[in-house]
């Protein structure tokens, strides 16, 4: 008899079809658009429109398959994972200092950012995500001005998932249940130009 999968299962392989599925019509619409550019029939403000559009979705997508997708034992190279967050923030207010340098599993870079989409929802108008590693993982994000919702942060801090759980912040509960199926412990800080998680 198969074993049932758990709920963080469930939905990383929701994640992994979804992401599977976008990733073809969008790198079709990236291979027309540059066919278009080679045979100078593309020109012009729309054009480039539709190549930013279709280049943002590919990065999320990108993004998305490593922390919502089923993650494997496989190590991702810090130069695939500097690529992935240059085009996720690329045209953003948001930078990222990935300071890792060795390889590092395709599991820990998925709750890295999942741990970056938490600080991002604390950084309204931008700042610097910087991700560290020694002993535990450090997500930290700085900017002038820190809004962190206190009911996502201290539940987090507390390894639990938000009260009042929606979309906007789906990724402090799976945060939360994939590091206590785990084992690991995690902890969160807000502060008045700081947010930290650790894990």
């Amino acid at each position: 008899m198969n074993k049932p999968h758990t709920r963080a299962e469930l939905a990383e392989l929701v994640g992994s079809r979804i992401c599977h599925d976008l990733i073809s019509p969008i790198g079709a619409i990236s291979n027309g658009l540059e066919l278009l550019t080679m045979s100078g029939t593309s020109s012009g403000a729309e054009m480039d429109l539709i190549a930013d559009s279709a280049g943002d979705a590919g990065a999320r997508i990108g993004f998305f398959r490593i922390a919502y997708g089923a993650a494997g034992d496989q190590l991702l190279a810090s130069s695939e994972t500097r690529a992935i967050l240059a085009g996720l923030t690329q045209g953003s207010r948001l930078t990222t200092d990935w300071q890792l340098r060795e390889p590092q599993s395709r599991h820990d870079v998925r709750l890295a950012f999942l741990a970056l989409q938490c600080c991002e929802t604390a950084l309204p108008y931008g700042g610097t995500v910087t991700f560290s590693r020694d002993d535990h993982w450090c997500v930290t994000g700085r900017a002038e001005t820190v809004n962190a919702d206190p009911d996502a942060w201290d539940n987090l801090n507390l390894g639990l998932q938000p009260r009042a759980l929606v979309a906007s912040n789906v990724q402090f509960a799976l945060l939360a249940e994939l590091t206590s199926q785990e084992g690991r412990p995690l902890s969160a800080d807000r502060g008045k130009n700081a947010v930290t998680i650790r894990f």
